[in-house]
């Protein structure tokens, strides 16, 4: 599996890959212009902080076909690790034909169906980007995500599921037992992950109990 943040911020990703297996890290519009920066100055400190096989997704921004692609090409100019995302509407649906025709890395994103993402699997995307969280408001999301990845699998199609729009630790629990491909979660999520209050407290009996009996608090 893959995993992946869904940040802006470069320093953030640097230390969670200090700690975790970190695929790479996924923007959106939204992301980046909450990070009060521009697109350029995010992607090269992400690329800073990212090694050669760990992905950047950026997002296109134009709606029709010529927009999203001259988006992408833009997009992928920036650095070889580089993936386009591309929301799952009509034109990008086209658009991601026409991407993977040019040999990129093409996420769909935007997903709120199964149906939606199997048919951008079809026409050659390289992740799928269901939105649990919001589908999950709208319904039964992890369901349409358990289709999703039934689908692929039913027609072997190489396609990786990457759910995004995680808002507790409860969703990445649940996208993992489906045997989803990736996840793309916020630094905050991945830290509740891994920052469980009991597990220091265990780390704290054990250095009391031998610095109490030996003196200090290291084994040696």
């Amino acid at each position: 599996m893959e995993l992946f943040l869904d940040t802006a911020d470069a320093q953030v990703v640097a230390e969670l890959s200090e700690i975790l297996s970190i695929s790479g890290v996924t923007t959106n519009p939204t992301i980046i212009t909450g990070s009060g920066k521009n697109p350029e100055q995010v992607a090269d400190e992400m690329l800073a902080v990212l090694r050669p096989d760990q992905k950047l997704f950026m997002q296109v921004l134009a709606e029709d076909v010529d927009g999203i692609m001259a988006d992408a090409r833009a997009i992928v100019s920036l650095a070889p690790n580089i993936c386009v995302k591309i929301p799952v509407t009509p034109a990008g649906l086209r658009a991601i034909k026409a991407a993977k025709i040019e040999g990129m890395c093409v996420l769909a994103t935007a997903i709120y169906s199964a149906d939606e993402g199997f048919l951008a699997a079809m026409n050659g995307a390289d992740y799928l980007a269901p939105y649990v969280n919001r589908m999950c408001n709208l319904g039964d999301g992890m369901q349409q995500v358990a289709d999703l990845q039934t689908m692929l699998d039913a027609h072997h199609l190489p396609t990786k599921i990457c759910a995004a729009s995680f808002k507790n630790t409860l969703q990445v629990h649940e996208l993992i037992l489906l045997g989803a491909g990736a996840a793309t979660i916020p630094p905050e999520v991945a830290w509740s992950m891994i920052a469980h209050p009991s597990t220091q407290l265990a780390v704290d009996e054990f250095g009391t109990a031998w610095e109490q009996s030996f003196g200090r608090r290291t084994f040696a």
